[in-house]
């Protein structure tokens, strides 16, 4: 018998659009011999079911259900391809988690803590041959002491909304002078953000996922880019990136690559399919780690899809043990 689950998709920031990408790759590879599939899209206006031969149809949020060709449908599973908020950040997880409806995704408070960049660097910090880059986290609500960033931080740096995603709203500062324009553009995005320093090295990122019962490091990807760094016109425009996957990297770089990956994933408490951003420094030297993405691209530029391949798996078996182990 078919299990019946809702694609979820849309959004509430400026990411909706690549959740809505994401979503038609992850539709087109589902396994309709094993799935009865419903996209669901959430705006602000509200959530619709909308069939191609049908005017949308709204979702009854009381047990997240739609009446539809006469009959009420209810959901096995939800898979959850939405970036940002609100499907990253917890908060749709805990929603699920009342319905004792089963989704794809870390649960609610690992979606929530790893969705804030300067709190996952706390909990991850002390993992073996992991490094952290020095920083400061900022709230909006609090005076900014620019003279203290200064004095604590070494130029150039990151500044970057601590809750977004997708590089948006993200600056590189290499100029004393700049800083407050970054800080002031970041906190358009959010009322926390970060400033870390720049780490020099090769940057990488790298999926991992639990898949018939065992944590699967897949095969990492190299990322270069002419741009001052990785920004949204870099991850999402064909040809502004060079990715390389498997990223050209030593036996045994990758091997403790894989160890410190997995540990991440265990110590975050992951379900599903995450993707960990880390940087490689001098000769592939020391890991620093970036962020953790609890609900990674899947558009056709994605990393996640060309890792899979890489792996040696389609994304219809990919999609259908995902399903199995967090949702079955």
């Amino acid at each position: 018998m078919k299990k019946i689950i809702a694609l979820l998709t849309g959004g509430t920031t400026n990411e909706w659009v690549i959740s809505v990408k994401s979503a038609a790759t992850i539709a087109h590879h589902l396994d309709t011999d094993k799935f009865e599939v419903y996209k669901i899209m959430l705006t602000q206006q509200g959530w619709f079911y909308e069939p191609a031969d049908s005017v949308k149809i709204e979702v009854d949020k009381n047990d997240f259900s739609l009446h539809f060709n006469g009959r009420k449908v209810t959901f096995d599973g939800v898979f959850i391809a939405i970036h940002g908020a609100p499907g990253e950040d917890g908060k749709l997880q805990g929603y699920f988690d009342m319905l004792h409806i089963p989704y794809t995704t870390c649960d609610a408070l690992t979606s929530a803590v790893t969705m804030n960049k300067g709190y996952t660097k706390a909990i991850v910090n002390g993992i073996s041959d992991l490094f952290i880059a020095r920083s400061m986290q900022l709230f909006k609500h609090m005076p900014v002491d620019l003279s203290s960033i200064k004095e604590e931080l070494t130029l150039p740096y990151f500044v970057k909304p601590n809750n977004g995603g997708s590089s948006i709203g993200m600056s590189k500062v290499k100029n004393q002078y700049d800083l407050k324009d970054a800080i002031a553009k970041a906190f358009k995005e959010d009322d926390q953000l970060l400033i870390e320093e720049f780490i020099s090295g090769r940057e990488f990122t790298v999926g991992v996922v639990k898949l018939d019962g065992k944590i699967v490091v897949l095969p990492a990807t190299e990322v270069e880019t002419a741009k001052e760094f990785f920004d949204f016109d870099a991850k999402y425009t064909p040809g502004v990136a060079t990715e390389t996957t498997p990223a050209p990297i030593r036996a045994d770089t990758r091997a403790r690559v894989e160890k410190i990956a997995t540990a991440v994933y265990e110590k975050l408490n992951c379900r599903g399919v995450v993707r960990i951003d880390f940087i490689l420094t001098g000769d592939e030297g020391d890991f620093y780690f970036i962020e953790i993405n609890t609900i990674p691209g899947q558009t056709a530029t994605s990393f996640i899809p060309q890792q899979v391949a890489a792996h040696g798996m389609d994304l219809k078996t990919f999609y259908s043990k995902l399903i199995k182990e967090t949702i079955s």
